[in-house]
């Protein structure tokens, strides 16, 4: 067996590159949330880019989509895309309502989408950790960066 055989796939990379592209778009239509300057309280930074990731990961890719995976229904696939993951999606972005906009709730479907993607092509979370954490760097970094107090 091969470890970490998703460092040599390509669609590893272009999940990357796609966050690249994601964080692009938002900052050119959506809105910011009210601008605060986030580098007084390290908290609010490592909670969304370590803490929730991890639990988050946990909790959607390892039990509810790990479940799901091992029942039959669940399990089809379309583009490589599982049933599965997709209930996961829709359940990981309806969590986001509670404290998000509803658009930007609505949009979280999308990544949760490609995380699901590789705990399905890899059956491991850390593929989905990496990326989960990567990605809310990025979107929080519009918030410290791009629209500070």
């Amino acid at each position: 067996m091969v470890k970490h055989q998703y460092f040599k796939d390509p669609c590893w990379y272009a999940a990357f590159v796609i966050a690249g592209v994601v964080w692009g778009l938002m900052d050119m239509f959506v809105q910011p949330i009210t601008p605060r300057n986030l580098l007084h309280s390290p908290e609010i930074i490592l909670f969304p880019i370590l803490l929730y990731p991890v639990l988050e990961e946990i909790v959607f890719r390892g039990l509810i989509q790990g479940q799901l995976i091992l029942r039959e229904p669940w399990r089809q696939q379309l583009w490589g895309i599982s049933g599965a993951n997709v209930l996961t999606s829709v359940m990981f972005s309806a969590l986001h309502f509670v404290h998000q906009a509803p658009l930007m709730a609505a949009l979280v479907f999308f990544p949760s989408l490609v995380f699901g993607y590789f705990r399905d092509r890899y059956q491991r979370l850390l593929p989905s950790i990496c990326l989960h954490i990567f990605y809310n760097a990025g979107f929080l970094s519009l918030f410290v960066f791009v629209y500070p107090e």
